[in-house]
């Protein structure tokens, strides 16, 4: 940005330049037609106001170190807490500019919210310096993130991958057919717990970063093909999913991302139950909200797990959750999807006695009821609400 400062003030001087050589073309040719250039003195203002214009605070000293300009984004900070930090920093920096160094440092506000600023100084070719200052706290959180996403897939997919080298390994030497047929059977459980990590980690990459389609989509289809995918999850324990008051509604939504945030949680509310339990999906539509509540009997969810579920790769019970071949980012994908809708997800649960997830999408959604409404589109990879056989089950947050 220091560039781009420099740059206009070298707009300016080329300007007056172009202003000056005009002139001196005048005095020896007629000139027709002249270039509409501005005067010299309107050069300033332009480019005063073209700096104010900018995100980032703009500060300017002479070179005696006296300050001569604040744009208004430094200007704004002048007075406050945060401006009497800043203006330590941006006061040691622009002295060393001068002194021909150019420095840069990151200050980190404490919060809430935390925030990071980065300012930068250097010298302008007359002795004086510009320092900015640049919020760069978005930059901050998402590294961090990155950082952590990173640390966190490298252990999901290292911890399966490091047993199946070890099972090969014990079956090198081995005779026996009850322990070599043992063996292949767990390593055929890890193989499908590695492609479980990647498989949601590519679902919630793809729901990340892709357009939201803008289909119309018949919600009872939606609901139907969630509990498709439950009955899969079911592994012979007898847990009962229905449906109670199928709405006959139609949304302007993105079908696939709805089946998979809608699966996640009935996904989670079977294999979290207790084997021969139930599982409900309830619809409700009114002039504020479509909402779609998933309930369970199960185990529930402790009062100090409620804030970080929906985070990526947290997990309520780590060994439940490798049992139930859970990755921690069933939730993660729910939350994605709600937000791409501009809806949000709510949970409420006491342990030992259940958990209910709300997926509640804006009103505005709606176009009809499936009667009046165009042929509706969901796309499942089912057909006649069989279950997908490659389909794995995700894990609960």
């Amino acid at each position: 940005m220091i560039a781009v400062l420099l740059a206009l003030l070298g707009l300016g001087v080329g300007v007056a330049i172009g202003i000056r050589l005009g002139r001196r073309r005048a005095e020896r040719h007629v000139i027709v037609e002249r270039p509409q250039v501005p005067p010299q003195d309107e050069v300033g203002p332009v480019l005063r106001e073209a700096v104010n214009q900018l995100d980032l605070g703009v500060v300017v000293s002479s070179a005696t170190g006296s300050i001569v300009y604040r744009n208004a984004a430094a200007s704004k900070m002048e007075g406050t807490h945060v401006g009497v930090i800043v203006d330590d920093h941006v006061g040691r920096l622009l002295t060393r500019a001068r002194g021909g160094e150019p420095a840069h440092e990151e200050v980190e506000l404490s919060g809430p919210p935390t925030t990071t600023l980065l300012v930068t100084a250097e010298a302008t070719p007359r002795g004086a310096s510009v320092a900015t200052i640049e919020d760069i706290s978005e930059r901050v959180r998402m590294d961090a993130m990155r950082r952590d996403f990173v640390a966190n897939i490298s252990h999901e997919l290292k911890t399966p991958v490091g047993a199946i080298a070890v099972l090969a390994e014990a079956l090198i030497d081995e005779s026996d057919v009850d322990v070599v047929r043992r063996i292949a059977g767990r390593m055929v459980d890890e193989s499908h717990r590695a492609v479980r990590a990647i498989d949601d980690l590519l679902e919630l990459s793809w729901i990340e970063v892709a357009e939201r389609t803008d289909e119309v989509v018949e919600l009872r289809g939606v609901v139907q093909a969630a509990i498709a995918r439950g009955r899969v999850a079911d592994g012979g324990r007898g847990i009962t999913v229905t449906s109670f008051d199928p709405v006959d509604v139609c949304l302007r939504a993105d079908s696939r991302q709805l089946v998979s945030a809608l699966g996640n949680l009935v996904e989670n509310a079977v294999k979290y139950s207790h084997d021969g339990g139930e599982v409900q999906v309830r619809t409700l539509v009114n002039e504020n909200a479509v909402e779609i509540m998933v309930v369970d009997q199960g185990a529930g969810i402790p009062a100090r797990d409620l804030g970080r579920i929906f985070e990526r790769f947290y997990r309520v019970d780590k060994a439940r959750s490798r049992s139930t071949g859970g990755t921690g980012l069933g939730l993660s994908i729910v939350r994605h999807v709600a937000t791409n809708h501009g809806g949000e997800v709510l949970v409420s649960s006491r342990e030992g006695e259940g958990s209910s997830f709300v997926l509640r999408l804006p009103a505005h959604l709606v176009v009809a009821t499936a009667t009046e409404a165009p042929e509706p589109t969901v796309t499942t990879g089912l057909t006649s609400g069989e279950p997908d056989p490659d389909r794995e089950e995700s894990g609960h947050g």
